[in-house]
């Protein structure tokens, strides 16, 4: 078979189901292959940006590979974006890039570029195919780099030649995986440790679980609540595991960090041991390093051990898998005797209910704390959130109550413009028995909205909640809050009739002025067998509050505008 032929092969060896990307020269031949296969669909996307980011969307609400196709040079350099997206937020996506022939690899052939030299940092491995034959373990490869150990993407860069060439070998996709130098991560910590952080955790006074995104990619939810519940601990997360327990759980206090809520930040600052699990303390989590959980123990549990002890001096490292770690440290609290603590019990309650947000407001234009509120009253475990980045998604994060883990998606480390709206089409896609809804901006949406196109003539019917305050917002919230309200630039004066640009690409486009209309618009949007894009006018002026300054202590917000 030739090459071409190898390739998408090997993608069904791979169950590989459905694919995003769009066509081009360099990688015509698997295109053709495409034509005549029925075992995967392919996903016509309108720019490479967005197939990248569909195939992140796709990985994080079904716990499987994403795939992404480009074609060579402009269209490579297209996924890059989506490409450092997915490795800054841990999500296993294998990007599939055709390039010029090896015979005029580095000669400046028309539509070449060195994609691999110039995602060498933002991938855990890529490859170039230069042996037609080692298609099937190049690919197998691939796919086993990109979803063991800490996940993320990896890169396949395909020379016309090894797809239009014929395999010398009888094609052979290898049923094991060995990789000099690469070996899967299956460990549940070292037992002194497990010892020592469970032995930490029964005897503290205020406990705390910090969550992070691991604990969603390993499936670990059950043995975090376990964990929790058992012990009456409180836990917090950040914005890539929201969702890993449900936030109307009485032991959740939601987001913490800089947009993150008012009681998880000063519990964070007040608990004398803090259990971090899977996350790797970025700089919006932590505020001030040197302010951050101050009298706290720090146990931290990490797949990777080069983020323990990276941002934040760690007392007790553990090393392993986050669903294992949590079974082996349940397996030592179950022998111990734990105290009840009421104190901190009542504490924790106290800050709940004092700190909870508010969010019945029935002003024009709207606040944006009311949309929230109407998106609350509206999704069940069967819907999936996605975010745009900006205001938007602080707002998201901050108010919107998500039950089930892999149901909020969101661009974290990167905070990728643009992200949310082909990431709801990739979580559509892998779970189309789900309602999804981006919760968007103006700012953010114009990035990539031109994918509606993909949305309607796919079949890929998602709800668009398009908070417009002809703002890039959070650029301009920067500004009022710490450049005297100067808004260089902010100011989005030509912005589209977004009702008119959805009907132009044959989704449903819908005004909201009046608070009133919110739910019964959602209602309708979400049982539509084509897109909606809700255009909602908001309060221009509105700040996501409350908001720890850049750099600032996490018991120091700002909580209101002067």
């Amino acid at each position: 078979m030739k090459g071409s032929e190898a390739i998408v092969k090997s993608l069904i060896e791979e169950k590989v189901e459905n694919v995003f990307g769009i066509i081009g020269g360099s990688i015509m031949e698997v295109y053709d292959v495409f034509y005549d296969t029925k075992e995967l669909r392919h996903i016509m996307m309108r720019h490479e940006q967005c197939a990248a980011h569909a195939a992140e969307g796709y990985a994080r609400a079904k716990g499987e590979t994403g795939v992404c196709f480009a074609t060579s040079g402009p269209g490579a350099t297209n996924l890059v974006t989506g490409i450092a997206d997915a490795f800054m937020d841990s999500v296993p996506i294998v990007a599939f890039t055709g390039n010029v022939p090896t015979h005029l690899i580095g000669n400046d052939a028309f539509q070449e570029a060195d994609i691999v030299g110039i995602t060498l940092p933002i991938t855990k491995h890529n490859f170039q195919i230069t042996d037609i034959n080692s298609i099937p373990e190049i690919i197998s490869q691939a796919f086993h780099i990109s979803t063991t150990r800490r996940q993320g993407p990896v890169l396949v860069d395909i020379p016309k030649d090894m797809q239009t060439e014929q395999l010398t070998k009888k094609f052979a996709y290898p049923k094991k995986i060995s990789m000099a130098g690469y070996r899967d991560v299956k460990s549940g910590g070292h037992p002194n440790q497990i010892k020592a952080a469970a032995k930490a955790l029964i005897e503290a006074e205020r406990p705390v679980l910090l969550i992070g995104g691991g604990v969603i990619s390993s499936g670990a939810s059950p043995e975090l609540a376990k964990l929790a519940e058992s012990l009456n601990i409180p836990v917090t997360t950040t914005l890539m595991a929201k969702g890993v327990i449900p936030e109307d759980h009485p032991l959740c206090l939601g987001m913490l960090g800089m947009h993150g809520r008012k009681a998880a930040n000063l519990i964070v600052s007040e608990c004398d041991v803090l259990f971090a699990l899977g996350c790797r303390f970025s700089d919006r989590i932590t505020g001030s390093v040197k302010y951050f959980a101050p009298d706290a123990l720090l146990i931290h549990s990490d797949i990777d051990a080069s983020e323990i002890g990276k941002n934040v001096d760690v007392d007790i490292p553990i090393v392993g898998d986050a669903k294992l770690v949590l079974q082996n440290i349940l397996k030592v609290v179950s022998k111990m005797k734990s105290k009840p603590n009421s104190v901190w019990d009542k504490k924790v309650k106290s800050y709940i209910k004092e700190f909870a947000p508010l969010m019945d407001y029935d002003n024009t234009p709207i606040n944006q704390h009311r949309v929230m509120k109407e998106v609350n009253k509206i999704i069940d475990e069967k819907t999936i959130i996605t975010t745009e980045v900006g205001q938007c998604q602080m707002w998201a994060a901050h108010f919107i109550n998500v039950k089930k883990p892999r149901s909020f998606i969101s661009s974290g480390g990167l905070g990728t413009m643009g992200f949310g709206f082909p990431a709801s089409l990739g979580a559509k896609v892998a779970r189309p028995d789900h309602k999804v809804i981006d919760i968007a901006s103006d700012g953010s949406f114009l990035m990539t909205g031109q994918d509606l196109a993909t949305s309607v003539l796919e079949d890929i019917p998602v709800t668009v909640v398009l908070m417009n305050n002809h703002y890039l917002g959070m650029v301009k919230q920067w500004q009022d809050l710490f450049y005297n309200k100067r808004r260089s630039e902010t100011f989005l004066d030509n912005s589209p009739d977004f009702v008119k640009f959805a009907e132009a690409f044959g989704a449903n486009g819908v005004r909201v002025e009046r608070p009133g209309e919110i739910g019964p618009v959602l209602s309708k949007a979400l049982k539509s067998k084509v897109s909606t894009v809700i255009d909602i006018e908001v309060d221009s002026d509105e700040c996501v509050l409350p908001m720890v300054p850049p750099g600032g202590q996490l018991s120091k917000m700002i909580e209101k505008l002067d």
